[in-house]
């Protein structure tokens, strides 16, 4: 018989991004390695985003089960849009923040710690404990944010007599987001006392980063295993290059993720060189804040700039094969050393170019450069990044752009998953 392992998650299709995609994978090929895996998840969540087309990748075979939850963002919806800003991480500048905004945030850091689906932790406990004795289950994973679906995990492991594993897709007190919930002196030693336990608690430790490794490292001495995101194969050959010079960005482009830079750089161009005015296309697919659209409108870019939302994951991987160049965007933070953002893999993978901007220390920079697969700059980086618009732009003009982008396979789902298995044996 295979070795059953269950998966406790909040987030799963008909939610959309890469933190979904990558358990959705993962169960999706672990029965390749001798491994059934069950899954518990919430039965009617508040997701921001909704993909439906990630139901085709959910296994058939695949035994879900689903628990009700009561959320507060439920309650908040009185508030409209800005709940709904709240829920999907956009939070505005302090100095723009409304009151109703500084409330919000102020309530969800004080009194939902470690966030706002700790109610869901003693339902999702018992439901647990019944499939661990129903399927003979040994092995526990809980994957998060949000981090409250940890504390089931260690609740599992005190009664249960199972091992536990703890899946981090972001750091916890470390990510950027947090410095903003306007957390008091006793939330945030709260939250820390949480992650410590956590930490200390768990049988292993799985992390997206090299960062957050390091970072666990200094805080326990439980063992850590690095399982980065990945991408699935794609051969999609019908779809082709744009005409147009066209620059991309997938993903939600928040506030402290406007690279002014960028358009600083692209304003120039677009003034002294008639031709790349006339080519160069920017189409920006997500959530987009406003601060960065008031910058694309201040270096007078609105014309060459097209806003798409939220699409599809196959929509998404579409425009980046379709692209000349690709955007990553991270903040100039430390907080943003810890990131590495699951587009990135799928990026490498379509074989178009990347153009990165991010911090000076970042795990993106190693990999992008590992993989050849593009080009990372700091936020002080303007003239390099000008040279090297410039010499794509005279490729693309030329006999086209030629991607460079090799040794990646290891960072296919399928392999990926390979390493996850070679834990949980």
């Amino acid at each position: 018989m295979n070795k059953r392992v269950l998966i406790i998650s909040y987030y799963w299709p008909p939610a959309g991004g890469p933190g979904v995609q990558r358990w959705v994978k993962f169960t999706k090929y672990l029965p390749d390695f001798g491994i059934e895996p069950i899954v518990l998840i919430p039965e009617n969540p508040s997701y921001p985003f909704q993909d439906n087309t990630l139901n085709n990748e959910i296994s058939p075979y695949l035994k879900l089960f689903k628990l009700p939850i009561n959320e507060p963002y439920k309650l908040a919806n009185i508030f409209g849009k800005k709940s709904k800003r709240l829920s999907s991480g956009i939070i505005n500048p302090s100095n723009k923040q409304s009151l109703i905004e500084r409330l919000l945030l102020f309530i969800r850091g004080n009194f939902f710690i470690p966030d706002a689906r700790i109610m869901w932790v003693n339902s999702a406990y018992k439901k647990a404990k019944t499939l661990i004795e129903n399927f003979d289950i040994d092995t526990v994973i809980t994957t998060g944010p949000p981090h409250s679906i940890h504390l089931v995990g260690r609740k599992l492991k005190i009664n249960c007599n199972v091992s536990w594993i703890s899946d981090f897709r972001d750091p916890w007190t470390a990510i950027g987001y947090h410095n903003k919930l306007k957390l008091l002196s006793f939330a945030r030693a709260r939250h820390q006392k949480l992650e410590a336990i956590i930490l200390n608690s768990s049988d292993q430790i799985i992390v997206t980063s090299p960062a957050t490794k390091r970072e666990f490292q200094s805080k326990t001495n439980r063992p850590i295993s690095l399982i980065t995101n990945g991408y699935d194969n794609i051969n999609d050959s019908s779809i082709i290059k744009s005409n147009h010079f066209l620059i991309s960005h997938i993903g939600s482009l928040l506030t402290e993720r406007n690279p002014k830079i960028l358009w600083k750089v692209l304003e120039s161009m677009i003034r002294n060189d008639t031709e790349f005015a006339k080519s160069l296309r920017i189409e920006l697919y997500g959530i987009v804040a406003e601060p960065v659209k008031e910058s694309i409108k201040f270096h007078e870019l609105n014309d060459y700039v097209t806003y798409k939302g939220y699409v599809s994951h196959e929509d998404a991987i579409a425009a980046q094969k379709a692209s000349q160049l690709l955007l990553l965007i991270e903040s100039n933070s430390n907080a943003a050393s810890y990131i590495i953002p699951g587009k990135l893999f799928e990026y490498i993978a379509s074989k178009t170019p990347i153009i990165a901007i991010g911090p000076n220390k970042s795990d993106i920079k190693k990999i992008i450069s590992d993989t050849k697969s593009g080009d990372y700059f700091s936020y002080s980086n303007e003239n390099v990044l000008m040279e090297t618009l410039k010499s794509y732009f005279n490729q693309y003009t030329g006999n086209g752009i030629i991607s460079k982008s090799n040794s990646f396979e290891k960072y296919s789902r399928y392999n990926l998953t390979h390493k996850l298995s070679d834990i949980l044996k």
